[in-house]
């Protein structure tokens, strides 16, 4: 294999992480499959909002305050192509920007400061419309509306609760136990409490929570329970490519949306191998999607489904986490731990009840438990001393080290975009 053919190129923060590959190794790259970005994706959004998938336009709701989750800056959703046809088209309805409310939905994510929300969101959006950053801990925000038939206690953001009409925009992509994120779950999760959060993650445990998997899953099935006691009118969903380019638009119920999008999603995003590979090279995604730790360990499972399990199997992956590790929670239970293993980090989570944050540890120590795992990263050298993460400086660092330890001529799966690849090792 010539130098050209063995460089790798991951998305790494805003930036790359570059490397060359053994003489003797196999690569194949995994990703989803390239769709062409849409030539007008505003006239599309239009043309979505306007003939909508079972439910009316909006340019025709009666409504005099409506209120639109959106998602928070850990998401590389396009708001300031998605928002205007949206506003634009309640203006029409008659209702005026103070009547207009956004719901920065970050689940368990601290809230948002006005510097962040100002760099992610158009200036014109911010300066005319109220924007709200949820607070999942803060119980002044929430009311309670009952439990769901598996029981979990739904806790919502009153005032968007209170609307006359809910929206929800964001992303359509797959979810490592969620099957799919869209829908109703950037209100359902995005706009819950942290009890809500906690019952409702802990389904992830159960036999179907996994990723492309949509009916049949306990956890997303959840979502659609809650999304149905808020009452969630709308949804505006679409995908990206890998440029992060808008290819498709989906507006409308949020069923009628799901079903009509999910078939598509699997074309797309799922990719098989015949069997799984010795060393995985995987990335997030790059930024936003390595922001931090909490969201870049989607990458790592999504990778991990691919890669050999044992000790002569081994994962790579890049990313830069320049937020830490996104949970408080997270960093706290590791301090009262303080776990000297990746097995004692796995049985101490089953002793104790279901948290969000200290579930990434336990998703973390599943796979580095199950195969290598290095992780080239901007984290800091003590979380990663307390998280037991192994870590390499660059990439091609962290290749030299493990290139020792792999078969003659390694097989070298390359993800970069793991966050948004469903792969799986199939002989179909």
């Amino acid at each position: 294999m010539e130098n050209g053919a063995r460089r790798v190129r991951l998305p790494y923060g805003r930036g790359w992480q570059e490397a060359v590959l053994p003489a003797s190794a196999r690569r194949e790259t995994l990703r989803p499959a390239e769709n062409p970005s849409l030539a007008d994706p505003a006239s599309a959004i239009r043309a979505a909002l306007q003939q909508p998938l079972s439910a009316a336009p909006l340019h025709l709701t009666r409504a005099r305050r409506a209120a639109i989750a959106i998602n928070d800056n850990t998401r590389p959703t396009p708001h300031d192509v998605l928002l205007p046809p949206l506003l634009e088209a309640l203006h029409t309805a008659g209702l005026a920007a103070q009547d207009i409310h956004l719901y920065l939905a970050g689940g368990t994510h601290r809230p948002m400061s006005a510097r962040e929300i100002e760099a992610m969101l158009p200036r014109e959006i911010v300066s005319r419309y109220p924007i709200h950053s949820h607070d999942s801990q803060d119980a002044d925000q929430l009311i309670h509306l009952g439990m769901t038939k598996r029981g979990t206690p739904i806790l919502c953001n009153a005032a968007y609760l209170n609307a006359e009409l809910r929206l929800v925009v964001g992303i359509l992509a797959p979810h490592q136990f969620m099957g799919f994120g869209g829908g109703v779950k950037g209100a359902a999760i995005g706009l819950a409490g942290n009890e809500t959060i906690h019952h409702n993650h802990a389904l992830m445990l159960e036999e179907g929570a996994e990723m492309g998997r949509f009916s049949g899953n306990p956890a997303r099935e959840d979502v659609e329970e809650i999304g149905a006691r808020i009452g969630i009118h709308f949804v505006l969903n679409v995908t990206l490519n890998n440029e992060r380019g808008i290819t498709q638009v989906f507006a409308g119920e949020p069923q009628a949306v799901m079903h009509t999008a999910i078939p598509q999603l699997k074309a797309r995003f799922l990719t098989r191998v015949t069997e799984p590979f010795d060393l995985m090279l995987a990335s997030p995604g790059g930024h936003p999607k390595d922001l931090n730790l909490y969201q870049a360990q989607k990458g790592l499972y999504h990778a991990s489904r691919v890669t050999k399990e044992g000790p002569t199997g081994a994962l790579l992956i890049c990313a830069a986490c320049p937020d830490g590790s996104g949970s408080l929670a997270y960093e706290n239970w590791l301090s009262e731990q303080q776990p000297r293993t990746q097995e004692e980090v796995l049985q101490r989570f089953h002793e104790q009840p279901f948290r969000v944050g200290p579930h990434k540890a336990f998703q973390i120590a599943r796979e580095a438990t199950r195969m290598r795992v290095i992780w080239v990263t901007q984290l800091p050298a003590d979380l990663c001393r307390r998280g037991l993460l192994k870590t390499a400086p660059s990439l091609q660092s962290a290749i030299d080290r493990i290139t020792p330890q792999l078969p003659a001529s390694p097989r070298v799966g390359v993800m970069p975009l793991a966050n948004d690849t469903i792969a799986e090792v199939s002989n179909e």
